[in-house]
């Protein structure tokens, strides 16, 4: 007998256990009124529900919707909080894009005679002041080294032409002065005679 007891002691304990370890269903609106619909009585084809459970019903769907009001409420905050920040942002991204295009602009401009020119152009512009100044350069030393050549020539016909003239002097000197010994011995004769 006392095996039998203690059976059904241990039987009966078993199964209190084995409902409380039973999974509890969340406590969802559906869950309440699937819930609320087993407990109701029936009557003829209608459910009757008890006053009590219908108000306590009541009460948790209209907290639970004061929940959800307040947390939806507390997350469009957090929403307008974020887009005011995205918008203090995206300010702030197109305020330092413009500052960052004037400085690459101001970094590739190269002020030229007071007219801003990108480097490009800039460097396009003193290029070819260099070429033409190395052109011209060279078209000089070509035309110095044309006129060198014609003044050494011309000195050196000058040179020639002088040296012939200087002959020329000497010759016609000797030939005046021999002139004029024929002339003043023809002289010297003619009073010798005479």
């Amino acid at each position: 007998m006392k095996f039998f007891k203690i059976a059904f002691i241990f039987i009966f304990t078993q199964s209190i256990i084995a409902q409380e370890n039973l999974p509890e269903q969340p406590n969802t609106v559906e869950n309440q009124f699937n819930e609320l619909y087993k407990k109701s009585n029936n009557y003829q084809i209608y459910k009757v529900i008890k006053k009590n459970e219908y108000l306590r019903l009541q009460k948790s769907i209209l907290d639970s919707i004061k929940v959800i009001k307040t947390d939806a409420a507390s997350k469009q905050v957090k929403i307008n909080e974020q887009q005011k920040s995205i918008t203090e942002l995206q300010t702030k991204i197109d305020t330092l894009n413009t500052d960052l295009a004037t400085s690459i602009g101001k970094e590739d401009a190269i002020s030229f005679i007071g007219i801003p020119l990108d480097k490009a152009t800039y460097n396009t512009i003193v290029w070819g002041i260099i070429f033409s100044l190395l052109a011209g350069l060279a078209f000089f030393i070509y035309r110095f080294n044309n006129s060198n050549v014609v003044t050494k020539e011309t000195k050196s016909l000058l040179a020639d032409t002088e040296e012939e003239f200087e002959q020329y002097k000497r010759k016609s000197i000797e030939k005046e002065q021999k002139l004029r010994r024929q002339l003043q011995d023809e002289i010297n004769k003619q009073r010798g005679v005479n």
